[in-house]
């Protein structure tokens, strides 16, 4: 695998989490549409499995809760979530302008 796909994958895939909570921050997410809000707003596909399970340990962890509403899980970024999501932001920005 080629360095750039490596980079890719690792910013991407290999920390959903980030993307979970990004779209989360926005609004309340339910696990069936997020490999398809993924891919509209961020460009990639995760797998179909993955982002349930991303979401099932970001629970778990903290970082966002969930209620049933009509019959679905719908799952809300809590505060712990917003500091988390915030500082991979700061990273993020930070690494950037030293690269």
């Amino acid at each position: 695998m080629l360095p750039l796909m490596r980079l890719e994958k690792s910013n991407t895939i290999e920390n959903l989490w980030i993307y979970i909570l990004s779209l989360a921050y926005e609004n309340e997410v339910y696990a069936y549409s997020l490999q398809k809000d993924i891919e509209e707003k961020f460009g990639f596909l995760p797998g179909k499995i993955t982002p349930y399970r991303v979401l099932y340990k970001l629970e778990k962890e903290g970082f966002v809760e969930s209620k049933l509403k009509d019959r679905r899980r719908i799952y809300k970024i809590t505060k712990k979530g917003k500091e988390e999501f915030n500082g991979a932001k700061v990273f993020f920005k930070k690494q950037a302008q030293k690269l």
